[in-house]
């Protein structure tokens, strides 16, 4: 997630200003200087913590693995994945000669051989040399079916602010004098090859308190970004205001999005050229998730929902003919009901099909949907029965094929073709297997939390291991923004830490999204306490059942899993012997008024509500860590361009934990964004240094 990081960027410069004015608000904050994100002393601060944890945790078994995660990351052999516009199949390639990496293009005949003939669109390498710029890559949309002019989103440094450029794929390069947006967190969409939705900022007032564009705008080729015609504006302290077009033949229709918190939202459809307005709003439960396919909305249900004289369970998803629905008509057809083991994963369109990813005991099954004679028929399609499958459409539009990814701990990812309708597949790719499988099982086990629900977790470890709790174990965990946390294959755990001898756990803690909407909200604000008690009672299970003890135990997350961990690591410090804390919230008295943080408060609350941060400030780890209590040894890792989850946070946690005698690590990334890392070398780098750590710590 730079050698000009020094410039800063938007939100970074913003958060220097902001910790200035707020200095006279928090006096009790020794560290709130090293909020600058830019700033001379503090980046001082980081260079220092940064060189003593490189000389600590280097030296030659460092920089063997190092390297060894770096070939695993510039592998040629990796799979590529694509996506098809306009008759070719697009992939973002990253490798040894291609730091920043390229946009190619393939033919699907080509993309079946095992080395495809690639035609480079963008080398982004060679862009940021010419521009004396530290692109990384963002993303791209196209303007379908024919997909031959897309828009380019390019950070600073990897943040979430992006510029963006429009680029023509058959003189394949940029348009001079098209449309063209400046760094900010901006969302954009095509209308037509002329026509635009933007939603950017434009000027004071026009984000939200979060950080995010407010305005909703037509732009039009040839005319002033100032010119844009208005759509529609959301409030200050709503988070965000977006709006696309469905492209599909037949039914295009425009719609815009209010997005009042992470987990409510208005839908407008608009209707140009109505005397009473342009928007008509799809009356939606404003906690549930709504979108149309063809002729029909299916809605996504975050809570029971009572409607036409029945209630629709928390979890389902619903269909309804369109426009029926925007004339009154509530008879919906339920096209999956969830279980107390269920949850819908994923839901794929395709040209005359949905596919429906189901979790089931966080393991997938994949549902087929057709409609046939206004009425819909399903099945249940034949897939491999392994653990993670995923599901993703050839194309936005035209296609009835679908890929297929099919994944566990010790089974190499591997990519299909597949087709709606059938079960046949076409195998495309596999990647190597990073790592020998066959020293190693994968069980799944259940912790009984502090208020007896049973929490699911997987232990993968080598078969032959004692359970004497000696095994250096690291337990990984999330549990939060309704994120589910399934198996999957990964070469950075197998080469850096099964080899090693060690076992790694994957936690299914409250929080998540493992079993749908009910999992995540046992979790939300004042319940937060629950994804800790869950945690924490894995932690003591694989005690329990001496697969490890508190001397060989280490735990690790990021972001909101950073929290997590941090929270861990104050409430039962005799449970671990390591943490590693990446990209974390801890201060949660001050995480609203840090970058996105605004947009989180549905998540954990208000701490400016003195009876929300009654809650919040029992586990806010930043206010919960004592000179005089023994903890675990941490390290801390973060990004200087992270403008989501502010570096203060680690950076403020290191300085107060050094500072009240405790061992602690940290370092840094210049540049990374959010993900901690902006090209594979920062990411073996990274990954090294962290395992590392916990082999030193563990062992």
């Amino acid at each position: 997630m730079a050698a000009k990081v020094l410039l800063g960027l938007a939100a970074g410069l913003a958060a220097s200003s902001d910790a200035a004015a707020q200095e006279q608000k928090a006096p009790g904050d020794p560290w709130l200087w090293l909020e600058d994100v830019g700033g001379e002393r503090p980046l001082s601060w980081v260079r220092e913590k940064n060189a003593v944890a490189e000389r600590e945790l280097g030296g030659a078994a460092h920089e063997a693995l190092r390297v060894r995660l770096q070939a695993i990351l510039d592998a040629k052999d990796r799979i590529p994945h694509v996506r098809q516009h306009g008759g070719y199949l697009y992939n973002f390639w990253r490798d040894a000669h291609h730091e920043r990496g390229i946009w190619r293009r393939t033919t699907l005949e080509q993309y079946r051989k095992a080395a495809p003939n690639w035609e480079t669109v963008i080398d982004l390498d060679a862009l940021a040399r010419d521009e004396h710029e530290n692109w990384v890559w963002a993303g791209v949309t196209c303007l379908e079916p024919r997909a031959d002019r897309c828009l380019v989103s390019l950070s600073r440094g990897g943040g979430d602010a992006e510029t963006v450029r429009e680029f023509d794929l058959v003189q394949r390069a940029f348009v001079t004098g098209g449309f063209a947006l400046p760094e900010s967190k901006s969302s954009v969409g095509w209308i037509d090859r002329d026509t635009l939705f933007v939603a950017t900022d434009f000027g004071p007032g026009s984000m939200t308190a979060s950080g995010y564009p407010r305005l909703v705008k037509e732009w039009k080729r040839g005319t002033p970004l100032a010119s844009a015609r208005p759509v529609f504006e959301a409030g200050p302290n709503d988070l965000s205001a977006s709006a696309h077009k469905d492209m599909t033949p037949g039914f295009e229709r425009e719609f815009v999005t209010r997005q009042i918190g992470f987990y409510s939202s208005e839908l407008f459809l608009r209707r140009r050229g109505q005397p009473n307005g342009e928007l008509v709003k799809v009356p939606k439960p404003e906690d549930a998730n709504a979108y149309a396919v063809r002729d029909q909305l299916l809605v996504e249900l975050r809570s029971d929902w009572e409607v036409g004289g029945r209630t629709w369970p928390q979890g389902a998803l619903l269909a309804i003919d369109f426009e029926r629905f925007m004339r009154g008509d509530r008879d919906f057809e339920m096209l999956f009901a969830p279980t107390s083991t269920s949850s819908l994963d994923g839901v794929t369109v395709v040209r005359d099909a949905i596919l429906l990813t189901v979790l089931d005991n966080v393991k997938n099954r994949i549902v087929e949907l057709r409609r046939d004679k206004n009425t819909w028929q399903r099945r249940e399609v034949g897939a491999p029965a392994i653990g993670t499958l995923g599901v993703s459409a050839f194309d936005d539009i035209e296609s009835s094929q679908y890929f297929l990814t099919v994944t566990d701990f010790l089974t190499p990812t591997t990519l299909y073709l597949g087709t709606a309708g059938v079960d046949a597949r076409e195998r495309l790719k596999a990647m190597p297997a990073w790592f020998d499988p066959a020293p190693y099982s994968v069980s799944q086990f259940h912790a009984r939390s502090r208020d007896g629900t049973m929490v699911p977790y997987f232990v993968v470890m080598d078969r032959k291991a004692k359970h004497d709790g000696k095994t250096p174990t690291v337990l990984y965990g999330y549990g939060g923004f309704e994120v589910s946390l399934k198996p999957a294959y990964s070469g950075m755990i197998g080469a850096g830490w099964l080899e090693q001898g060690g076992a790694y756990v994957l936690a299914n803690i409250r929080g998540g999204g493992e079993f749908g909407p009910r999992w995540h909200q046992a979790a939300l604000k004042e319940k937060r306490q629950k994804a800790f008690d869950d945690f924490l009672a894995v932690a003591k299970d694989l005690i329990r059942r001496k697969i490890t003890s508190p001397r060989h135990l280490g735990i690790m997350g990021g972001s909101n899993g950073g929290l997590l961990v941090g929270a861990a690591l104050t409430q039962r410090p005799d449970l671990f012997n390591a943490v590693v804390c990446q990209v974390p919230l801890l201060d949660m008295r001050r995480y609203h008024k840090l970058l996105a943080g605004a947009s989180w408060m549905g998540e954990y609350g208000d701490p400016d509500i003195a009876a929300q941060w009654e809650y919040i400030g029992r586990y806010s780890p930043y206010h919960n860590v004592f000179k005089d209590k023994h903890y675990p040894r941490v390290l801390f890792t973060t990004s200087t361009r992270d403008d989501r989850v502010h570096p203060g946070h680690a950076r403020k946690m290191a300085a107060l934990m050094d500072g009240q005698g405790h061992e602690v690590l940290y370092w840094e990334n210049l540049e990374g964004g959010h993900a901690g890392a902006a090209n594979n070398t920062q990411q073996a780098r990274m990954w090294a240094l962290t395992y590392s750590f916990l082999r030193k710590q563990l062992k």
